[in-house]
């Protein structure tokens, strides 16, 4: 792969007393100038030379192997521009997509490591929502990305089942739902109570007062709020597992903050004995994090109640006890940053006393979704549900594809399920994790363009060519077109890309890449007859559609995207 090919001419410029690294190599714009570049700028000084200079001396040292992947070299201004022989490097490109088939991509980086991944975190009080989106699919991308690296995956989720806001939905439905079952999707169901609680507070202030009573009462055992709770609790859990099953995903465990709070406690408590906390002047207990520059956190109210933060020590122990993981990732908006910083400072803390946890803890943080018409607002009544989302889109879609196919319905549903999924799941994993974005129903649909749509459609035309051709045949490769060779090299950056996005935890590295393989496939196809062509040209650019098709399968899996055989 292109991997490969920088290996060699960092190989080359080293064999003629150079010390080059990978980062020194550059892709030239334009590709007229050679398929890889050094810029000499840096040596200019060293030398005692103008880089003009430089670059002619170096190329003129330069010996290139009869074998080699590169053909010639030259010296081009201030850089030294390497040429690849492009018929050995587009067979071997070709030729190893067809060896690893749907392993093409895939390494063993991770071999021997365990990785969890938890997302998206839920509080069990409402439905899931678009922000919940994105973190579903950063979540699940990053865990394929790292399968396919070879890592053994847990994916986890975390219910946040107890709290305020739980008890503010059970407060709600005890005054006003009269016993009622859903008449809904449950978790819809309790979430009205939410809103419901909202409206009424700001008429009458005292119901805050309730709420709060009524959590005392719950982490007191009492009876009748238990009971309450649970079957709230389990109505909201059934609708989610719907929308979980619905976007694709799926967990090998769900953890709840119920579960793990009171262990959490007696943690903190035992580094209050120790020293690693402290206990301030209203009786609360916290960190002092002076030594880092910031101030300290409460771990434990004055009341005795604890806080996210206690859970979570809690929980970053027991994930490496039950599991003896190397790496804990935490896929949770950046509106969290502060909370994560103080939380792997305390897990530090906490290693003094032998408490083990992970070997390395992450904290994916990603950014706001927005609509058109602003941030989502839950206690107004105005988030934008993930299920409500999804239909939308469905419908949508279900248009466009009428417009192209005359189908039957199970077709059509199906197609439209797959068509719009993949436009929500591209349209959230394309832009950078960190960044916020406004999120837009029409353009994410489009079958033109940097979307989902388009890159099922790239494939399914692939698909059609290849239909069409009878049997394949990849030996005596022969090419004529630049067309056809840019594709092969974007094809052959596959496995660095899949390596980058995992590594680096940015999934937009991989859907910005698919969509660039799709574009260039779409420039091949407009300029390269493949089925009229005269041989040895038919055979060989079918061979490339081939590995075009493989290739895109593969960026779809990981991307979590199912294809489609009809757009």
């Amino acid at each position: 792969m292109l991997r490969e090919v920088v290996n060699e001419v960092i190989k080359i410029l080293n064999g003629v007393g150079l010390d080059i690294k990978i980062e020194d190599i550059e892709v030239p714009p334009d590709p007229s100038l050679g398929d890889l570049a050094f810029p000499c700028f840096s040596l200019a000084k060293k030398f005692k030379k103008s880089p003009n200079e430089v670059s002619k001396e170096i190329s003129e040292k330069i010996k290139i192997s009869n074998n080699s992947f590169i053909e010639k070299s030259e010296a081009v201004g201030p850089y030294v521009n390497f040429f690849l022989n492009k018929k050995r490097f587009a067979d071997y490109v070709v030729n190893e997509v067809r060896r690893l088939d749907d392993e093409f991509g895939h390494s063993n980086i991770g071999k021997g490591k365990k990785i969890m991944v938890e997302y998206p975190a839920p509080n069990t009080n409402k439905p899931l929502h678009l922000g919940h989106m994105r973190n579903m699919a950063i979540g699940e991308s990053v865990s394929r990305l790292f399968e396919a690296l070879g890592f053994k995956v847990y994916r986890v989720n975390l219910h946040n089942d107890r709290g305020i806001h739980i008890c503010k939905s059970m407060l709600a439905y005890k005054k006003w739902g009269k016993n009622k079952v859903p008449d809904k999707k449950p978790d819809h169901f309790v979430g009205d109570f939410y809103v419901l609680f909202s409206q009424k507070s700001k008429e009458d202030p005292k119901l805050e007062d309730e709420a709060r009573d009524m959590l005392r009462k719950w982490e007191s055992g009492d009876k009748e709020t238990i009971a309450l709770w649970k079957k709230l609790t389990k109505w909201v859990e059934d609708g989610f597992e719907e929308t979980y099953k619905r976007f694709g995903v799926r967990f090998d465990k769900i953890y709840r903050e119920s579960e793990t709070y009171k262990k959490g406690k007696e943690m903190v408590l035992e580094g209050l004995k120790k020293g690693i906390f402290k206990r301030d002047e209203t009786g609360a207990i916290y960190f002092d994090m002076s030594k880092y520059g910031l101030d300290k956190k409460i771990l434990i109210r004055s009341d005795g109640t604890t806080l996210y933060i206690t859970q979570d020590i809690y929980l970053a122990y027991l994930k490496y006890k039950e599991f003896k993981i190397d790496k804990s990732v935490y896929v949770v908006g950046n509106e969290q940053n502060y909370h994560f910083d103080v939380l792997f400072k305390i897990l530090d803390e906490l290693k003094k006393l032998g408490y083990e946890f992970a070997p390395e803890s992450y904290h994916l943080s990603y950014g706001m979704v927005f609509l058109p018409s602003g941030k989502m607002k839950s206690r107004e009544g105005t988030v934008v549900d993930a299920d409500d989302f999804m239909d939308e889109i469905e419908e949508m879609a279900m248009w466009e594809i009428k417009k192209r196919n005359k189908i039957d319905d199970e077709k059509l549903g199906e197609l439209s399920r797959k068509i719009s999924l993949g436009a929500i799941k591209f349209f959230l994993l394309k832009y950078d994790e960190h960044k916020d974005f406004v999120f837009n129903p029409e353009e994410s649909l489009s079958f033109e363009g940097e979307t989902g749509p388009y890159l099922q459609y790239s494939l399914v035309r692939a698909k059609k060519i290849l239909e069409k051709s009878g049997s394949l045949s990849f030996k005596n490769l022969k090419f004529s077109e630049p067309e056809e060779f840019e594709l092969v090299k974007k094809i052959s950056e596959f496995p660095g890309i899949v390596e980058s996005a995992g590594l680096k935890y940015k999934p937009h590295l991989l859907a910005n890449y698919a969509y660039e393989l799709a574009s260039l496939f779409s420039k091949f196809y407009e300029k390269c007859s493949v089925l009229q062509a005269d041989e040895p040209f038919k055979s060989s650019r079918l061979a490339l559609v081939w590995a075009f098709m493989q290739t895109m399968e593969n960026c779809l899996k990981l991307l979590g995207i199912d294809e489609v055989d009809m757009m």
